[in-house]
């Protein structure tokens, strides 16, 4: 059957030839072109989010104030916060659902291929935006990446900047999620029922409804700042009676889903890795879309264990710690899943299959971390200390970065029509993984020692962590520094061996159907699938 496809293809290419030049990508309507864009922004931002970062970790590398003064040092660690979070990890994996979510279900495209443009092109405004409020008069905001009053209300005008950048950044994901659910929901392949579908496309449909639900509610949150701060209303300044809390609470019914809406693709794609690494089928399907749809709805409801310093009642830091400890069990459920999966499997580990492990090792551990602290008395005393720092790290940068990696390597041949060198790759995987350990492990028991976050000085006991610390995180920034000049660059000139449709033994899904590299434009007539399994009938 792929013989069948593969000239159904290439006489496709001879009556739409793809674009050429600028107008290509500018223009672009094509779900691979704009996904490659996205990847590409993604990661132009997780380097300047990671410049950011080295900046910090310099000046914490000894105590004293070594290279920038606090208030500098204020607006790094808020703009790290926001470029990676809404800059690189979201932007990321909406690149790999253009991507794959078409490919996956043998759909020709997205269902709005102009509004699957214009989502992306926002986002360079934005982009632009957050990293030019440094030049700005008073400089860039330093009121952490969640963007707390009362001191949003004091900033300079770099926070409207801010507020302008992220109501483009939520434009852009409503209108990319709203493309997302269309497509999955309306244009599968015949026989291709929602609960044959591949696990990546589950996950972010998932995610897109979590984006739809509570995107307007951060752009309510900034704009009642926004207001705050020029019309002369009173949301969150106690001066005119009005409570900074409230803003947290808002700010945290959109930060918790937040969470879940940055690891939920990154479980959809290790999903598909082990499986194929294991030669073995994923166990218990069901079970993990169900705990996928388990974990958005408990997400709307554990927002205020951010909030246990705040002078909440018992009940409610009762109600918070239990139903955040509820959801680790679906939680749970997935990672058990993906551990049954490999058991007794026929497994190599490829880099794919490397980076997969390593995630479900450092994201568990991440996971461990977050129950610790979901237990309100430990919380009290751990609230703003980086413990909290060294477990959402944890959580985000070896979840949704470990998660892309896989990713990356797993279908770059199908992106590229090259096998990446796979020497390199395990390489740049052992070196993140050392390295990202060295760097955050430590801020565990800097937390359990009571060192504050975002402070720019400390006492001398915290000298010998905060220097490992610094130095494992310039070296995890050199690695992928390495990813990107010797693992990325010669995939996407083309530059290695020429990759087969399917070159892993255990995939599967319609993807691997194609020819690799995927041709401009696939499945112009939908797949016929065979109901029993997402196999292509001939």
């Amino acid at each position: 059957m792929s013989a069948v496809l593969d000239h159904h293809d290439h006489a496709h290419d001879h009556e739409h030839h793809a674009p050429t030049g600028w107008r290509r990508w500018v223009y672009a309507t094509n779900h691979k072109d704009i996904g490659t864009l996205y990847l590409l922004f993604a990661f132009t931002m997780l380097m300047v989010g990671g410049v950011l970062a080295m900046l910090i970790r310099a000046e914490l590398y000894q105590p004293g104030l070594q290279l920038v003064n606090p208030e500098l040092f204020n607006q790094l660690t808020t703009m790290h916060g926001l470029i990676m979070v809404f800059g690189a990890i979201m932007p990321a994996f909406v690149g790999f659902a253009n991507w794959m979510i078409p490919l996956q279900i043998g759909a020709s495209d997205m269902a709005f291929a102009r509004m699957n443009n214009f989502s992306f092109w926002l986002m360079i405004p934005a982009g632009l935006t957050l990293m030019l409020s440094f030049f700005m008069p008073g400089g860039a905001p330093a009121a952490g990446w969640t963007l707390y009053a009362p001191l949003t209300l004091q900033m300079g005008p770099s926070m409207d900047a801010g507020i302008f950048a992220m109501h483009l950044l939520g434009a852009s994901s409503i209108m990319g999620s709203i493309n997302i659910i269309v497509t999955i929901l309306n244009m599968r392949a015949p026989g291709m029922t929602l609960m044959k579908m591949p696990m990546f496309c589950w996950t972010w449909l998932i995610t897109a409804y979590l984006l739809i639900a509570v995107m307007p509610v951060l752009a309510g949150a900034i704009t009642m700042t926004l207001t705050d701060r020029h019309f002369g209303t009173s949301f969150f300044n106690p001066a005119g009676g009005g409570d900074p809390v409230m803003y947290q609470h808002i700010f945290w019914f959109f930060g918790h889903p937040e969470v879940y809406i940055m690891i939920l693709p990154a479980f959809g794609i290790v999903s598909h890795i082990i499986p194929a690494f294991a030669r073995k089928r994923l166990f218990g399907y069901a079970s993990m879309v169900y705990a996928t749809g388990s974990i958005a709805i408990l997400s709307f409801v554990v927002w205020a264990h951010h909030m246990f310093t705040t002078g909440m009642p018992v009940t409610g830091q009762l109600f918070f710690m239990y139903s955040t400890m509820l959801i680790a069990i679906p939680t749970g459920v997935k990672v058990f899943n993906w551990i049954a999966t490999m058991w007794k499997g026929s497994m190599t580990f490829e880099t794919p299959m490397l980076f997969a492990v390593g995630f479900l090792f450092v994201f568990t551990m991440g996971g461990f971390t977050g129950l610790i602290l979901s237990v309100a008395p430990i919380d009290i005393q751990l609230q703003d200390t980086y413990y909290v720092v060294a477990h959402f790290h944890y959580v985000l940068v070896a979840g949704s970065l470990y998660a892309m990696f896989a990713g990356f390597y797993y279908w770059c041949p199908k992106w590229t029509g090259v096998m990446y060198n796979e020497s390199r790759g395990k390489i740049h995987f052992w070196w993140s993984l050392i390295s990202f350990n060295v760097t955050f492990f430590p801020m565990h028991f800097l937390g359990l020692a009571g060192m504050p976050r975002r402070y720019a000085d400390y006492p001398m006991q915290f000298a010998d962590f905060n220097a490992l610390a610094s130095v494992g995180a310039l070296f995890f920034g050199l690695a992928q520094v390495y990813f990107f000049l010797f693992v990325a660059i010669p995939a996407m000139r083309g530059i290695g061996p020429k990759a087969v449709a399917s070159p892993w033994e255990g995939a599967e899904g319609l993807e691997w159907e194609v020819p690799s590299p995927a041709p401009f434009h696939t499945f112009e007539t939908p797949p016929k699938l065979n109901a029993a399994a997402n196999k292509v009938i001939g």
